[in-house]
């Protein structure tokens, strides 16, 4: 370890970094293209779904004093009405993000009464559900939507939010899903065009709602998974009306679809305590279909150069590695999955695929693992992220270097290398429970109560 990283770790407390990760291998870039501008974030996990920023460089370190209201490399901070935990997204000018804020007096609290239900926030006010769109270059909100309001029928865990599903956009509109409370799709003036109600929502233990929805073209697709009939829908952007709706064998989880191309068919690809299926988007038929994971799937899965990569870690650790290529039917137990693992699996933060590397988090606690995605190995040992805790957000890649926030409030930012090390330990002051967005030289943090845009 040279002076200067020494210093570093002294002086910032970052984690140190074991002897043993000299032993490591080179990787190689496996990023796939799209057809959204790379240099914005349009939906959850970013550009190509993976959590990496094509083409963005923001700062490594920054500086935050609470008390005294110093600050480096922010350029400026905006507080956000009420709660929520969905990550925002980037287009244009604007960035967009959801959020629900208590109203009207309070009353006495009420439970979901959800069997089961734990450590969950009761509902005591109102609540309006909010959009808002805040100016890239200022900080200052440029308007802010209210799309509904109502007493909740049940809260949260402690850990979540009542608005927790991030918004998705087109670059001419933005979708805003709010589970139980509706879907919107609003213009970039903030006027509703369509609205969409699927029914109440009933998550196991009470714990809310948070899968976001995913978008190609003019089709985004919800996952309603949760204690009573489950079921995939596809809806026209166009108009809000379903062009497919399949049920689904699955009790509650919070996992997000994703959407991939492969051999020039559309897969709509949802984990589930059963089974984790890839859907025709244009016809909602099942394509394959496997099992494996656990309940109360969470995570979201990353997919590349024709894999996709599925974890789990609650009662069942276990993460997959699918090879698509002829897939079809159920492939539980055969050469389609190509490798899998259960020792440190992500159960809260989705894993971060990046120049293929696949980065993941134990459950939801501070240790790091890196594997090949191709075959699985782990040719850098796990590492302790020194300060960071509890992970609710899910790491992000940009320009070589790799970012995770814990609910503390602190970022470690470390390089992707043969061998990682460490760069910064950095905080805003308050917890983080979205993930990080990276466009261009800015990186955007959704704290608890206020955005923030860094940059040098």
């Amino acid at each position: 370890m040279n002076k200067n990283l020494r210093d570093l770790v002294r002086e910032q407390n970052v984690w140190p970094i074991v002897a043993a990760l000299f032993l490591t291998t080179c990787v190689c870039r496996g990023a796939e293209t799209i057809d959204v501008a790379s240099c914005d974030w349009h939906q959850w996990r970013g550009p190509l779904g993976t959590g990496e920023a094509q083409n963005a460089d923001p700062p490594s370190s920054w500086k935050f004093d609470a008390q005294s209201g110093a600050s480096e490399n922010i350029v400026w901070k905006t507080a956000i009405p009420g709660k929520g935990h969905s990550t925002p997204i980037v287009s244009g000018d604007l960035v967009f993000l959801t959020t629900a804020a208590p109203i009207g007096d309070e009353f006495e609290p009420r439970y979901s009464g959800a069997p089961g239900a734990h450590d969950n926030a009761p509902i005591r006010q109102k609540h309006e559900f909010l959009v808002l769109a805040i100016d890239r270059d200022t900080g200052k909100i440029r308007w802010q939507k209210k799309v509904h309001e109502a007493i909740p029928h049940e809260g949260a865990h402690l850990s979540a939010s009542l608005a927790s599903a991030s918004p998705s956009t087109d670059g001419k509109r933005v979708y805003a899903h709010f589970g139980s409370y509706g879907l919107y799709c609003l213009d970039y003036r903030g006027n509703v065009l369509w609205n969409k109600s699927f029914g109440r929502m009933n998550s196991k233990h009470g714990h809310g709602e948070g899968s976001s929805p995913a978008l190609h073209g003019a089709t985004l697709i919800v996952n309603w998974d949760h204690e009573k009939q489950s079921f995939i829908t596809a809806v026209d952007t166009n108009n809000g009306e379903e062009r497919w709706r399949v049920e689904r064998d699955e009790a509650t989880s919070w996992s997000s679809p994703i959407i991939i191309e492969h051999a020039n068919r559309h897969q709509v690809i949802v984990p589930g305590t059963q089974r984790i299926r890839a859907y025709d988007l244009a016809t909602g038929n099942v394509i394959w279909e496997c099992g494996g994971l656990s309940a109360n799937v969470v995570a979201t899965p990353v997919a590349a150069d024709g894999m996709v990569f599925v974890a789990s870690s609650y009662d069942t650790r276990n993460m997959l590695a699918i090879r698509l290529h002829g897939a079809s039917g159920n492939i539980t137990d055969t050469d389609h999955v190509v490798w899998s693992r259960r020792e440190r699996t992500p159960y809260v933060p989705s894993p971060l695929l990046f120049k293929r590397s696949l980065y993941f988090l134990r459950h939801y606690q501070g240790i790091m693992t890196r594997v090949d995605a191709t075959t699985g190995e782990e040719n850098t040992p796990p590492f302790r992220l020194g300060p960071i805790r509890n992970v609710y957000s899910s790491p992000i890649a940009a320009d070589d270097r790799i970012y995770v926030s814990d609910l503390d409030g602190t970022t470690i930012v470390f390089t992707h290398a043969d061998i990682p090390r460490p760069i910064a330990a950095n905080s805003i002051g308050e917890p983080i429970s979205a993930s990080l967005v990276a466009v261009g030289k800015a990186l955007y943090i959704r704290g608890e109560t206020h955005l923030f845009r860094i940059e040098e």
